[in-house]
């Protein structure tokens, strides 16, 4: 009886959280198929390391915490790298499509903030789309990266100097609230 109540409790937990998470990797290893992929991932380790959530937190706070932790490891791969080089020396830019999101996203200004968002380094891109995207709490984001409070308000402070820059008259701050 305990498996089949601990398999249904994991169906909910994949229900509840399964699209945020593929969002989120996406946001990071920009490849759909890539993160569904590690989204899988993510589950697995969960399911095997089930025993080690102490709620602290919220599972979907613990769950985001180890895409974030898959994505970085995606990134930091040999496989990774070889899709980019072989995009470069094939003169191919690796492509947003394959998001629902963008397909969604019409408007030039929207456009524009999400390909300057994901050209960003990676710890102001992960701060802006944590923050912003995934409505996480400055204390939330500093336990899902390892971090103190204060570097993530820092990386948040200058990422969106680094949004106001490259967007010049573009109310960047109103189209990120406007798509929740």
């Amino acid at each position: 009886m305990d498996i089949e109540i601990d398999s249904i409790q994991f169906k909910k937990i994949m229900k509840e959280n399964g699209e945020y998470l593929i969002r989120l990797a996406f946001y990071y290893v920009k490849n759909w198929s890539t993160a569904e992929d590690i989204v899988q991932e993510v589950f697995v380790t969960y399911c095997q390391k089930s025993d080690q959530f102490e709620n602290r937190s919220s599972i979907r706070t613990y769950l985001a915490k180890i895409t974030v932790n898959k994505c970085h490891d995606y990134l930091r791969s040999w496989k990774n790298k070889i899709y980019l080089y072989s995009n470069l020396l094939l003169g191919q830019s690796i492509s947003n499509k394959e998001s629902p999101e963008q397909l969604v996203i019409n408007k030039d200004k929207n456009d524009m903030l999400i390909k300057e968002i994901l050209e960003m380094s990676i710890k102001y891109r992960e701060v802006i789309l944590l923050y912003y995207y995934q409505e996480f709490t400055i204390l939330e984001i500093s336990k899902i990266l390892n971090c103190s409070e204060n570097t993530v308000k820092t990386r948040l402070s200058r990422a969106k100097s680094i949004l106001k820059s490259k967007l010049e008259g573009i109310e960047w701050e109103v189209i990120l609230r406007e798509q929740h």
